[in-house]
């Protein structure tokens, strides 16, 4: 069975490149961003960013803004976007100097969660006299920007379980109007005597207001010629979502 009850607050996440965070001040290595995600609603129309150059040097940078979707292979989408403003769009900082950015949005609260990412992006410096040699390595810092719907409402659902040629699929549905962070994403199989043979955590990470999140898990032999029910337990806030798949001939059948 599965159940869809409201969950609770989940923890905040920032992307760096390739790398992902979660801390109160994300860190990059030239510069800080605080806090690590920004909500917006209608009562907080704006909200402050504090840049930090963490190098002995003056650092420059470039901030933008643009929406934010994904896939159900949980890849990230942006796109330009005139929902959120900011100031300053440029700015330098001297070496350990940190200076404020202030962002809002000219849009009203929807019927559903929008969501967005400040991009910060450090600059080249300016060359003064004769070029220098070697190859700066610049970093892109994004955090994400929520703006609030008109009416909160969270929503989480487990479907499409099922097995193909050795690989386990099932769908994690956002069906409310709030993103969520999976705290769990865990597969376990037993076999006939029910001993587990298959114990298996998934990587989770944003699913957006009305998204989806596709997870496909290999069952390596020889696990999958031994299990006989394959188990999914999501733990979303304080909902727990379970589903569980019979495989009477394995799990490497096609």
């Amino acid at each position: 069975m599965s159940s869809g009850r409201g969950f609770g607050r989940v923890g905040t996440w920032l992307a760096i490149g390739l790398v992902i965070l979660q801390a109160g001040a994300a860190r990059a290595s030239s510069f800080s961003v605080n806090p690590t995600q920004v909500s917006l609603s209608a009562s907080a129309k704006s909200a402050l960013v504090t840049i930090k150059n963490e190098t002995d040097q003056a650092v420059r940078f470039q901030v933008a803004a643009m929406a934010w979707s994904q896939d159900e292979a949980g890849h990230m989408q942006m796109a330009p976007t005139e929902d959120i403003v900011f100031f300053p769009a440029l700015l330098t900082l001297k070496a350990r100097e940190e200076r404020k950015v202030r962002l809002g949005t000219t849009v009203a609260p929807g019927a559903q969660e929008r969501s967005y990412r400040l991009v910060v992006e450090e600059l080249p410096p300016l060359q003064a006299g004769s070029a220098t040699t070697g190859v700066a390595m610049l970093t892109k810092m994004t955090i994400p920007v929520f703006l609030q719907p008109a009416r909160l409402a969270a929503q989480a659902t487990l479907s499409d379980v099922g097995m193909t040629g050795g690989h386990l699929a099932f769908r994690l549905r956002n069906t409310g109007t709030l993103h969520f962070v999976p705290q769990r994403v865990r597969v376990t199989g037993k076999d006939e005597a029910g001993t587990t043979v298959v114990d298996q955590q998934a990587t989770a990470w944003y699913v957006l207001a009305g998204g989806a999140r596709l997870f496909e898990l290999p069952i390596a032999e020889p696990q999958c010629r031994q299990v006989r029910t394959l188990a999914v337990e999501i733990q979303v806030g304080e909902t727990a979502l379970l589903e569980t798949v019979k495989t009477p001939g394995g799990a490497c059948a096609k």
